[in-house]
């Protein structure tokens, strides 16, 4: 008999571990708040390594389509001074598929395949050790019971407290992301600016990186320390003051790097938000955790490429290793603590460096990774 297993969450960690036990021939319920796939905005670009996002999307089946839909040109970077000076311009080969980009929709679309969300199903809580599994509740009343619950819902995870007392913590940092349409004919020389890939500028506490998508579209990201509160005089539903809020944050950088701003249509405020470095619990049976539910960490490309790791490795354990379910993930919680506490120290590292007082610290942790 067949364990019921549910994931809470339709992110590329629970749509990837339902999509390799889909391929396995393993049932699994994918439950998801939101009440259609386009109910609100995806985000931009993601980079899948090689060892990571694209080894999960290897193991669901996935990755000849994945190769036809991203973008290796995308991996190109392109750093500026505040006053316009190219200090690094990097550009992969043609043959370079170590980080390539795709939209987060188009992984998201290419993820789903066959899979039947259960969508808008929101999830208040998880309850393990019932005489019959682990009852979820849900936000419309109901209840249901699993052998399995994973919790693949994110930074505010419900299914989180079930297994650890531990939530995110603000960092310091905040980003306001805004973005541009038809950026090659409506832009041209911004488009020249950016280039394929990502373009960054790095200033005292702050910076602002600017990422191609497919079709034309630009994300542009502004990330500064700052209180918690720091917007208390600010309507952030106003564009205009808060476009006129970042200019005068931003003020003295160079005037093209500026019109990203000028140009942007609208702007999300996103603190940015960790849980701690080396996140772990005592584990609980029927209950376990992926992605940034498991360990948030800040977005400096990790994330999501260990969460779909995760969520493949664990759904390829249980399906192809039947028998103590409980054991299984144990020993997967095991493996995923202690990546994931390395890469949590990586960026945690990471992000006191690409926003610093001293902006030629940015610039060194891009040679590192990637030499000019």
């Amino acid at each position: 008999m067949r364990h019921r297993i549910a994931v809470v969450g339709s992110g590329p960690a629970g749509l990837t571990f339902a999509r390799v036990l889909h391929r396995h021939g393993y049932p699994v319920a994918v439950l998801e708040r939101d009440p259609t796939p386009d109910a609100r905005p995806l985000g931009g670009t993601l980079d899948l390594h090689e060892g990571l996002g694209q080894l999960a999307l290897d193991k669901a089946g996935l990755l000849g389509e994945f190769e036809a839909l991203s973008r290796p040109e995308g991996q190109a970077m392109r750093i500026l001074d505040a006053d316009g000076t190219v200090l690094r311009d990097w550009r992969p080969r043609p043959d370079d598929r170590a980080n390539p980009e795709i939209d987060r929709g188009q992984l998201r679309d290419l993820l789903l395949g066959p899979l039947e969300v259960q969508w808008g199903r929101g999830v208040t809580q998880a309850v393990p050790g019932t005489r019959d599994g682990v009852r979820v509740h849900f936000a419309d009343g109901r209840q249901e019971t699993f052998d399995l619950v994973v919790g693949a819902d994110g930074a505010w995870s419900r299914i989180r407290p079930a297994v650890s007392s531990a939530t995110p913590h603000y960092t310091g940092v905040t980003s306001v992301e805004t973005s541009l349409d038809d950026v090659d004919t409506r832009h041209p020389d911004l488009a020249r600016l950016i280039g394929d890939g990502s373009m960054a500028v790095y200033g005292v506490n702050r910076s602002l990186v600017a990422q191609r998508n497919s079709g034309g579209h630009v994300k542009v990201y502004t990330k500064f320390r700052a209180p918690l509160d720091w917007h208390t005089n600010l309507d952030l539903a106003d564009v205009e003051a808060v476009r006129s809020s970042l200019l005068a944050l931003f003020d003295g950088w160079a005037a093209p790097v500026l019109d990203l701003l000028r140009h942007g249509t609208a702007f999300a405020h996103r603190p940015l938000y960790v849980l701690p470095v080396s996140h772990t619990w005592t584990h609980v049976p029927g209950v376990t955790l992926l992605g940034d539910a498991a360990h948030l960490m800040p977005p400096l490309g990790a994330g999501a490429n260990l969460a779909m790791l995760e969520g493949a490795e664990l759904a390829e354990s249980i399906a192809t290793a039947p028998g103590d379910l409980d054991e299984t993930v144990r020993s997967f919680e095991q493996q995923m603590w202690a990546r994931a506490g390395k890469w949590a120290k990586i960026t945690t590292a990471g992000l006191e460096r690409l926003v610093s007082p001293d902006p030629a610290e940015a610039v060194a942790l891009f040679d590192q990774v990637q030499p000019s």
